[in-house]
């Protein structure tokens, strides 16, 4: 993510020096697992990582795994998609009435 007056933006995603995701809702970042949102587990699974700490210098980039050149472009599609869309089915959800599940 960009800054942006200091704090990521988070409507963009920079997949390179010459392209840049933008537009992104916010609303997709609502669908979290184990804490995390999908969007970012993705952003962090597909970074490329270098050893620094270590002296192999193996720098694993999951972005050469694919011959497609849109491959991640695709999937931050798909999962923003499927991350608002969750959303939008579990706010549609009725409330849980605790109290009338204890009282049963």
């Amino acid at each position: 993510h960009p800054k942006r007056s200091g704090e990521q933006d988070l409507s963009k995603i920079v997949i390179n020096e010459y392209l840049t995701l933008s537009e992104i809702p916010l609303s997709a970042y609502r669908y979290t697992i184990k804490g995390r949102s999908a969007v970012e587990w993705i952003i962090k699974e597909y970074a490329i990582q270098e050893d620094t700490k270590g002296k192999s210098g193996i720098v694993n980039d999951p972005n050469l795994y694919s011959q497609d050149e849109r491959y991640i472009v695709d999937l931050i599609k798909k999962v923003v998609t499927i991350s608002l869309n969750t959303m939008e089915i579990v706010d549609s959800l009725p409330a849980i009435k605790e109290l009338e599940v204890l009282k049963q």
